[in-house]
């Protein structure tokens, strides 16, 4: 759980020094005793992968003088205070000064224990945190607009890459909140043509008695109240995409005619004779079965069978739950910069809950959450479920988080272990290692 992770001890007493050291070990931490604070100086470095436990009565240098060494250097890494007695009104103060927290003598292996893993969980968060942000700030084109380090997601841009310079319709099957629409804008932006109009309709969003004239367009005298020639969204999307959003709520009247335009490749302004040509593509999105609808006959089988040319199929946030955290740290930022206020601290507690939502939401609700938790206004709406037990959800937490980042990091580097060394800063063992133990298959990342 704490793999690369190390307890910085400080304590002068060799005996108390070696005990406790002892003791952390035999939890399976890894320890770097120290009998002074001037030797653990060389130790404490921005972005180290560490948390600090000393006493406060040391020779030379306090645990004081380090704390303060220790929030000039990186505020972020945690300080816990081992204290005597009386020593306990000081330690409060250190704390509002940015201390963790603080142990007073005699206390109990448990006690002590309990402080250290509590501060591990704490730094292993912000490190993982400032990782993802990082990863985002790195991110560009396609991979800044569909988030995700999971594989299912990196099928889903593979696929976008490959059909989004055909001329071939697409239907994008997808839960509500899975992010339908952005990726139909992605395959219009990676295809030629990017520089023409994009234009989507939500088709569940029309009265039916708008829809033929938004969608076909329509002359003067058309009807009543049609006083100005009208372009239709398909005649405006000539040359580019065109988005039917919700598809599966079409009329069924309004079916029979996009038939024919998609057959013909032409369309005839409501009120007038004359048909015009229209070089488009169309990206259908539902998040129904459409063969089991024309099957009931409440969708066309043959508009069915004439969209479903390529299809692609966007997961749920529950089968990739290891893109939850960078995602929800995004749209934190996004938050943040809408509402101008900093990032809240991200506990231990709220990523728990973060990783057990269920999500049927998908992706809009994580942004909703996120603006929640930004204007602190409470949790995840919705959950049913209690939070699983910390120590061992949080392991597969960072599990999950750790196993993202490698993945990413091999993606970019072609599945090169040398460079996927120096861009993790990690060791050729400890990367084999990892590879192992999260199942990670270099061969995927270098035949891409």
């Amino acid at each position: 759980m704490f793999e690369g992770f190390k307890v910085l001890f400080v304590e002068d007493d060799p005996p108390v020094r070696a005990s406790l050291s002892q003791t952390l070990e035999l939890e399976g931490l890894e320890v770097q005793a120290c009998a002074s604070a001037e030797e653990a100086l060389p130790h404490i470095q921005a972005g180290a992968q560490l948390i600090v436990v000393t006493d406060v009565r040391l020779p030379g240098m306090d645990g004081l003088g380090l704390l303060d060494h220790v929030m000039a250097t990186d505020p972020e890494i945690p300080v816990v205070l081992v204290t005597a007695h009386g020593d306990v009104a000081m330690a409060v103060r250190a704390m509002r000064t940015g201390a963790y927290d603080f142990i007073e003598k005699p206390f109990a292996p448990e006690r002590f224990l309990d402080a250290v893993r509590r501060a591990l969980d704490k730094r292993v968060l912000r490190v993982a945190v400032d990782e993802l942000r990082g990863q985002l700030q790195r991110r560009s084109g396609m991979e800044a607009v569909l988030l995700g380090n999971s594989a299912a997601m990196q099928q889903v841009r593979r696929q976008v890459l490959n059909l989004a310079d055909t001329s071939a319709d697409v239907m994008i099957l997808g839960e509500t909140g899975t992010g339908k629409e952005l990726v139909a804008r992605c395959l219009h932006d990676e295809s030629r043509r990017r520089d023409r109009n994009f234009v989507a309709i939500n088709c569940g969003g029309l009265p039916e008695a708008l829809f033929e004239s938004e969608l076909f367009g329509h002359e003067p005298g058309a009807f009543t109240s049609s006083s100005k020639r009208r372009i239709g969204k398909i005649e405006h999307a000539n040359g580019g995409t065109l988005l039917l959003d919700e598809i599966e709520t079409m009329p069924m009247l309004l079916q029979i005619k996009l038939l024919r335009v998609l057959q013909e490749r032409r369309v005839e302004r409501l009120g007038s004779n004359e048909e015009l040509p229209i070089n488009v593509r169309v990206i259908a999105a539902t998040k129904a079965d459409l063969r089991a609808l024309s099957e009931q006959q409440l969708f066309r089988g043959d508009l069915y069978y004439r969209l479903n040319v390529a299809t692609l199929s966007l997961p749920p946030l529950r089968e990739r739950r290891e893109d939850i955290p960078l995602l929800f740290q995004h749209f934190v930022g996004l938050a943040c910069a809408r509402y101008e206020r900093s990032a809240p601290e991200l506990s231990p507690q709220r990523l728990r809950e973060l990783m057990a939502h269920d999500w049927p939401g998908n992706v809009r609700e994580v942004r909703n959450a996120a603006d929640r938790f930004v204007l602190d206004i409470g949790g995840i709406e919705g959950t049913s479920a209690p939070a699983p037990e910390p120590q061992a959800t949080l392991a597969q937490q960072m599990d999950q988080v750790e196993k993202a980042l490698i993945e990413q990091a091999l993606q970019r580097c072609q599945g090169k272990v040398p460079a996927a060394m120096e861009l993790l800063g990690t060791a050729k063992k400890t990367l084999y290692d990892k590879l192992h133990r999260h199942g990670i298959d270099l061969e995927r990342f270098r035949s891409n």
